[in-house]
């Protein structure tokens, strides 16, 4: 267990790990900048099965959030449906016929980015930008739409659950960087720079087995430790996500910061986040063929000024 931590164990990591300059005062991508094009055509080619896993949550209204936050799950309703063809309120139309649906959502509800306008520490965001660069009508820099082409990456599975011997971790379990470097030798895998790294606590099996999200949206979680600070930049992986609504242990480490590892890596590193993915299936296709690497895609919507965005990422085996 790691010593008592604090603001102050939040800004030391800050200080030591921050690449603010690192690629210019102008960067909005951070660590994305670690995924180059041969990262990616190396990436392209650990595809030999033609295989496809989706890792993203149903968007509907069955969705994890209870309001924590101002997040509710995805509204969907139709725009026009097949009562207005029945009834003939399309008639005007020649020949065609349609159905048109929209979704009113937070973009943060589901499966999903954080931008690097998303966080602030200490009254900034990455790259040393003050919170005068996100307005009403959404951020002006470090919004989600900078990745909206990058990030196609080597993706790598590590399965903190199997590594234990258990069907999920509890909530309020921490994981640490020899549990990160167990998993990748459970996996027979490097991490190598660049790499999109998937951490599975188990957690989404968890509450799909007790049939209820509860209190999984804003609730206590198994997460990463704040220790993994120093792991996650040694690696100069270019992001992590998580099957957990926030990717930290919960409750924090830190009585006197909320989601400390968010302010080190996001606000500090610059690092690419993801949240609330479902990793049930690959960890099960990973166990079955011993394969722990991917081909990983998945863009975020190109909407200006997000500060976040839904996504259905991909693993291609």
């Amino acid at each position: 267990m790691p010593d008592a931590m604090t603001i102050e164990t939040v800004r030391a990591l800050a200080r030591k790990h921050r690449n603010w300059g690192r690629w210019g005062a102008t960067d909005e991508l951070g660590t994305v900048n670690f995924i180059t094009p041969a990262k990616i055509a190396a990436a392209a080619r650990l595809v030999r099965q033609g295989k496809v896993l989706s890792l993203a949550i149903p968007f509907d209204a069955n969705g994890p959030q209870t309001g924590f936050g101002g997040r509710v799950n995805p509204l969907h309703q139709m725009l026009q449906d097949g009562g207005d063809i029945a009834t003939g309120a399309q008639d005007f139309i020649p020949g065609l016929r349609y159905c048109d649906d929209v979704v009113t959502m937070p973009l943060q509800c589901a499966t999903q980015w954080d931008a690097l306008s998303h966080i602030y520490f200490d009254g900034k965001m990455y790259n040393d930008r003050g919170p005068e660069m996100v307005t009403s009508s959404g951020a002006r820099a470090n919004a989600i739409t900078a990745l909206r082409d990058k990030i196609v990456s080597r993706g790598v599975l590590l399965d903190i659950p199997r590594l234990r011997g258990t069907p999920w971790l509890e909530p309020g379990d921490a994981i640490y960087p020899a549990d990160l470097d167990a998993a990748a030798a459970l996996g027979a895998v490097r991490i190598e720079s660049g790499d999109i790294v998937l951490i599975r606590t188990g957690q989404m099996r968890q509450v799909r087995e007790r049939g209820s999200w509860g209190d999984y949206a804003g609730g206590p979680a198994p997460g990463l430790s704040l220790t993994c600070a120093d792991w996650l930049a040694a690696h100069e992986i270019a992001g992590y996500a998580t099957d957990t609504w926030g990717t930290e242990v919960i409750p924090n480490e830190t009585p006197d910061v909320f989601q400390p590892l968010h302010c080190v890596a996001i606000v500090n590193m610059g690092m690419l986040v993801g949240e609330i993915f479902t990793l049930e299936a690959l960890a099960e296709d990973c166990a079955a063929d011993g394969v722990y690497e991917c081909l990983f895609v998945a863009p975020p919507l190109p909407i200006t000024g997000a500060v976040g965005s839904p996504i259905n990422p991909l693993a291609i085996k």
